[in-house]
C-alpha cells in the first residue's frame, strides 16, 4: 500500500494562519469537476430563457417621428382602401366643381346675349283690342241648358319694336260670364310681321251650359240695361323672329273685359279693355 504525499502549499500566512498569497495552487478534489458544474449552470439558464418573461403589461416608448410612417401589415389593406376612396372623392368633387363652373358660365353668357338682344331689337308685347262680338244660342226665357256660340273679332297690333311674331298652335281661349264658362275654343295661329296690325276672328262654343238661377237672373237684368259683361282669356305660345333667327317659345296671356248691349248676332261692343302678359319661359 502506497501513500500519496500531500502537495506542498506555498504562500504567506497572516496572523490567523490563513494563506494570503493569491498564487497559491488550488488543490483539485478528485470527486469534483468544474466542467460539470458550468454545464449544469448553462442548462438551467437556457431553460429559463425558453420560459420567457412573466406575464404583465409593458409600456414601450417609441420616437414620435417613427409612428404612422408605415402601416403595420394587418392595416395595410385598410390603408389601401382608404387611400383609394380618398382619390375617388377628389375626382367626384373635381367633376362637380367643373360642372357647376360650366353651368355658371352658360348662364352668364345667356344673360349677356339676352341683354344684347333686348337692347338692340327692343321687343314689345303686342296689344290686343276687341272690335266685334256676335252671340247666338243663348235663351234666357227657359231654364234648360243652352249651347252658345260666341264669335269675337280681335285686333292684334305689333307696331312697336323690330321683331315679327309667330303665334303657334296649341293655344286656347275661354269666355266667361260672372265666373261661369260659356264657351271655349282655339286662338287662331298666324304670323305677324313687325309694324303690322292683324284682325282675327275667334269662335268660342259651349255645350249644355246651365246657369244658376242667380246668374240667369243677373244676365237677364244686364241685357235689359244694355250692358252685358263678358270676360275673355287667351293663352297662346309665341316666338319672336328677326331675319332668319327665331327665339324659343314664349307664352302670351291676354285678359279682356268686354261689355255688349245685347245677346244677339248683331251685338255692339260698348266697352273693352285688354291686358297682355308675356312669360319668357
Amino acid at each position: 500500500m502506497t501513500v500519496e504525499k500531500p502537495q506542498e502549499m506555498t504562500g504567506d500566512t497572516n496572523s490567523d494562519g490563513f494563506l494570503t498569497n493569491k498564487d497559491v495552487h488550488r488543490i483539485k478534489h478528485p470527486s469534483l469537476d468544474t466542467n460539470d458544474s458550468s454545464s449544469s449552470r448553462y442548462s438551467v439558464d437556457s431553460q429559463k430563457s425558453r420560459i420567457g418573461p412573466p406575464p404583465g403589461t409593458y409600456v414601450i416608448k417609441l420616437p414620435k417621428d417613427q409612428i404612422y410612417r408605415v402601416p403595420p401589415p394587418e392595416n395595410a389593406h385598410r390603408y389601401e382602401y382608404l387611400s383609394r376612396r380618398k382619390t375617388n372623392k377628389s375626382c367626384c368633387r373635381r367633376c362637380l366643381c367643373y360642372s357647376l363652373s360650366a353651368l355658371l358660365i352658360i348662364i352668364v353668357l345667356a344673360a349677356i346675349a339676352f341683354g344684347f338682344f333686348y337692347l338692340v331689337y327692343q321687343p314689345h308685347k303686342p296689344q290686343f283690342s276687341v272690335s266685334g262680338v256676335s252671340v247666338t244660342g243663348i235663351n234666357l226665357t227657359s231654364s234648360s241648358p243652352f249651347s252658345p256660340v260666341i264669335r269675337i273679332k280681335l285686333r292684334s297690333q305689333n307696331v312697336k319694336g323690330k321683331l315679327g311674331l309667330i303665334y303657334e298652335k296649341g293655344n286656347e281661349a275661354d269666355v266667361f260670364f260672372n265666373g261661369t264658362k260659356l264657351g271655349n275654343g282655339e286662338f287662331t295661329a298666324f304670323k305677324q310681321p313687325a309694324d303690322n296690325v292683324t284682325v282675327i276672328v275667334t269662335v268660342l262654343k259651349g255645350s249644355s251650359v246651365k246657369l244658376k238661377s242667380s246668374s240667369r237672373k243677373e244676365l237677364t237684368e244686364s241685357q235689359k240695361k244694355g250692358k252685358v259683361p263678358f270676360g275673355l282669356r287667351i293663352k297662346a305660345p309665341v316666338k319672336f323672329k328677326v331675319g332668319s333667327v327665331t327665339t324659343w317659345t314664349m307664352t302670351i296671356t291676354v285678359d279682356c273685359k268686354i261689355t255688349v248691349d245685347k245677346l244677339t248676332a248683331s251685338a255692339t261692343v260698348k266697352t273693352e279693355n285688354c291686358e297682355t302678359g308675356l312669360s319668357l319661359l
